[in-house]
């Protein structure tokens, strides 16, 4: 009798639990969802890397550019899932942004499908589809750091930070980064 009793509130935290983590991932939005369904925010990927550095890996799929001249995480390594073409987008006037060809195989060379790899980019788009890709592959362990390097736009039309990328992030977390460049980390196409 007293076992019965014990399974209803272990039944219902499971319960519970899992509804948590359903509503989570699902308030986030579509663009940084992934297959694998593995999330941190920046603050929670620095974490789980300091405490196992060792095998833990960081992995920044911004472009070249931003990484060396809007800083980056000093451990992570840049494999960018995207790169710049020198046009221009003709309706946001935006630079077009081609799929990287070599990014799952540059990936494959320093990594195996079992490690443990923690995704960055900007604001967690990027990476978003760096986790899927590698998830087609036959990455196992791939985390989408959710809020990127320099964090989500502030949306408020009454704020000086309007439109700024200060609210989250690796960046505005207390976490480190640097312009430091290493020549070991650096994207060579």
């Amino acid at each position: 009798m007293k076992r019965r009793l014990l399974v209803v509130p272990v039944l219902f935290c499971l319960i519970f639990s899992f509804a948590v983590l359903t509503l989570a991932a699902t308030s986030l939005p579509k663009s940084k969802q992934t297959a694998l369904g593995l999330y941190l925010t920046a603050e929670e990927a620095f974490s789980k890397w300091h405490v196992d550095s060792e095998k833990v890996v960081v992995l920044d799929v911004r472009t070249p550019e931003e990484y060396i001249f809007v800083g980056h995480a000093p451990m992570a390594r840049n494999i960018p899932v995207r790169v710049l073409n020198q046009e221009l987008t003709a309706k946001k006037r935006r630079p077009v942004m081609e799929l990287n060809p070599d990014f799952v195989s540059q990936v494959r060379k320093d990594y195996k499908a079992t490690d443990t790899i923690l995704i960055m980019c900007r604001s967690g788009g990027r990476s978003a589809l760096a986790v899927n890709l590698l998830a087609e592959a036959g990455f196992q362990h791939v985390y989408n750091i959710t809020d990127g390097f320099e964090g989500d736009a502030v949306k408020d039309p009454q704020s000086y930070y309007n439109g700024k990328r200060v609210k989250n992030g690796w960046k505005n977390s207390g976490a480190p980064w640097t312009y430091k460049l290493e020549p070991n980390l650096m994207y060579q196409p």
